[in-house]
């Protein structure tokens, strides 16, 4: 196994992830840095969700900018608010040596003002959803002429929550000589269509097998009456006491009432649906990150 020396990883970022813990690279990490650390490279990733793909394209993302040219040269687009903050908070974390590296995260339910004032200071790195970037592209206060590295991460759940047009547009603003990484845990037509139209003679690297799912999720499908729903939850969660999960709902309404029972139950839970405020979902959410619910 290589280490990160020897994929070509550069001394102030070694020193960062080393403080935080990475030791080996993982199999995507090995097979995509030093591949993207090169110039006109093209790749579409097969990896899902937990396979270290975030350092796989952040690490080669960081240490290609010029921190000098205070202009955006990398973009990472993503398909949610959560994504965005998550990998722009890592990518944060692994340039903590590389003086002067901006990274700006860029998404809705924000304000958009603050993330303009932002751009117009400089900053080196974008990670954006669809929707908000092309916002800020047709009120001309983001500038991708110097863009040389494209990262489309989950791009399988982008198009299907909708965002292909954005995409297209997007990607027909940014120079056609940069270097484009697809990430996508399945190879959809959809996937193959955008990397035929956008990439050259991409490379494709798939981590596990292709199309597959994460192998250490195991699914059990309990069928019951549902009168009886709310009981055997109840009793999964009594059977399982250290049990910390999500339980998905078809309504905000029946999101709520399914909360405020377990709530009622003894049980440490909170509800997250559109129908809070974005400082209520992200105080859930930085509760249940934290293990408190």
């Amino acid at each position: 196994m290589k280490t990160f020396e020897e994929l070509g990883v550069s001394p102030e970022i070694l020193k960062a992830i080393e403080e935080m813990g990475y030791a080996n690279p993982m199999p995507v990490q090995e097979e995509v840095i030093p591949y993207l650390l090169g110039e006109g490279n093209d790749v579409v990733a097969l990896a899902q969700t937990g396979t270290g793909k975030t350092a796989a394209f952040g690490l080669p993302v960081i240490q290609k900018i010029n921190v000098k040219n205070r202009t955006p040269q990398s973009l990472i687009l993503c398909p949610t608010r959560e994504l965005c903050l998550q990998i722009a908070g890592d990518l944060h974390d692994y340039s903590k040596y590389v003086d002067g590296l901006k990274v700006l995260p860029v998404y809705g339910g924000s304000s958009i003002e603050s993330q303009m004032r932002s751009l117009k200071n400089g900053v080196h790195i974008i990670v954006a959803t669809p929707g908000r970037l092309l916002d800020l592209m047709e009120r001309k206060t983001v500038k991708l002429d110097a863009i040389s590295n494209v990262v489309m991460d989950e791009a399988d759940e982008m198009l299907n929550m909708g965002f292909t047009e954005s995409i297209n547009a997007i990607l027909a603003e940014i120079p056609q000589d940069r270097n484009t990484l697809l990430f996508s845990a399945t190879m959809s037509p959809e996937i193959s269509r955008i990397s035929k139209n956008y990439l050259k003679n991409a490379k494709e690297i798939t981590i596990g097998t292709r199309n597959e799912g994460n192998n250490n999720v195991k699914h059990i499908c309990y069928m019951v009456h549902a009168k009886d729903k709310y009981a055997a939850l109840k009793r999964i969660a009594d059977y399982y006491p250290q049990i910390y999960g999500i339980i998905f709902c078809r309504t905000c309404k029946e999101t709520q009432e399914i909360a405020d029972k377990l709530i009622q139950d003894g049980y440490n839970t909170d509800s997250l649906h559109g129908e809070l405020s974005q400082q209520q979902r992200d105080a859930v959410m930085q509760k249940f990150h934290i293990g408190h619910i």
